[in-house]
């Protein structure tokens, strides 16, 4: 199954917070960690944390998937794999079209201003989904 952008899928895209993303160590272990993005109609955009471990498990093995948080009874299920790639040249995060409008009342919660997440979270990574599936 290739990937179909469907409305499932779509309102996770843009809807929520916090996604699972899952990369690979260079032993082979998956490793799943919460992470913010950002959907742009034709790709995911993820910020690390600086020196984040995500970036060399991706600099080893580029694919990765994205999980989505079910409802609590196992239904809403979304799951997107593809290939990922750092970004070096990508603007700061705060500079990343949507990324602050969706998530600055979360950095405030936290008492940071924006320029904390600019300083922490350099590195951005692009995610190709390949594939997706779902239950509903």
């Amino acid at each position: 199954m290739g990937f179909e952008l469907t409305e499932q899928i779509e309102r996770h895209l843009i809807s929520d917070q916090v996604a699972w993303l899952t990369t690979v160590t260079s032993t082979g272990r998956p490793t799943p960690r919460p992470v913010w993005f950002v959907w742009d109609g034709s790709a995911i955009t993820v910020y690390s944390v600086n020196g984040g471990a995500k970036l060399r498990h991706i600099a080893v093995n580029d694919s990765v998937s994205l999980n989505f948080n079910s409802t609590p009874g196992g239904g809403d299920v979304v799951v997107i794999s593809g290939h990922a790639r750092i970004v070096p040249d990508a603007p700061p995060p705060s500079r990343f079209p949507g990324l602050l409008d969706k998530y600055m009342p979360a950095v405030e919660a936290m008492g940071r201003p924006a320029s904390w997440f600019d300083e922490n979270y350099r590195t951005a990574i692009h995610i190709t989904a390949e594939r997706a599936w779902a239950i509903p």
